[in-house]
């Protein structure tokens, strides 16, 4: 990845070493997990759609990775508390609350989904925003080409933070530090 997709990171003093941590990003492409595991200076677990788990090569990535499966369709109770579990083990989690993949390279509005995770856990809300990987493996196309993918680690939001707030307010908290992020490797990548 670092050699095919020239990865770049940036701001990687943002990244806490010890907080339990729900890592939110962007979703660009179906690249967007491997380009998280290999910057991201800690370990993660992936939290990602059940049905993803039977594409071959993509599917044998969550296995191998142990990723914590969420049904959508039918009971995500079992997934939810998986998460929960691990990162009150202090572990770091990453999952992409815009729910699925850009269909325009742009950062989608936030699902709720994560506050509740965010607040039963305690964890610090860690933002990345990168670009490239859109541009690598749109939507729809049948192989990734090759590219350049920019990488930011966003501030990360404490637990006291983000208490206080409504889930509205935190959603548009964490969606402004992941579009500044973003905004931030699009200015990378263009530069060249």
């Amino acid at each position: 990845m670092m050699i095919l997709y020239r990865v770049r990171v940036y701001e990687l003093k943002n990244f806490p070493q010890r907080d339990r941590l729900l890592i939110c990003s962007n979703h660009q492409s179906y690249l967007d997990p491997l380009i998280l595991g290999i910057t991201c200076p800690r370990p993660v677990n992936y939290l990602g759609r059940k049905n993803l788990l039977r594409f071959p090569i993509f599917g044998w990535f969550l296995r191998f990775n142990d990723a914590i499966p969420i049904d959508r369709d039918r009971n995500a109770l079992s997934g939810i508390k998986e998460t929960l579990r691990r990162l009150k083990r202090g572990e770091s989690v990453v999952m992409f609350p815009e729910g699925t993949r850009t269909t325009d390279g742009e950062v989608q509005s936030l699902k709720l989904g994560f506050c509740t995770l965010a607040r039963r856990s305690k964890s610090t809300l860690m933002p990345i925003g990168f670009d490239g990987a859109y541009q690598a493996y749109p939507r729809g196309q049948a192989l990734p080409r090759l590219g350049r993918i920019h990488v930011v680690m966003g501030k990360p939001i404490s637990f006291e933070e983000y208490h206080p707030l409504t889930d509205q307010e935190m959603a548009d908290l964490l969606e402004s530090r992941i579009v500044e992020c973003f905004e931030k490797a699009r200015h990378y990548r263009n530069r060249g």
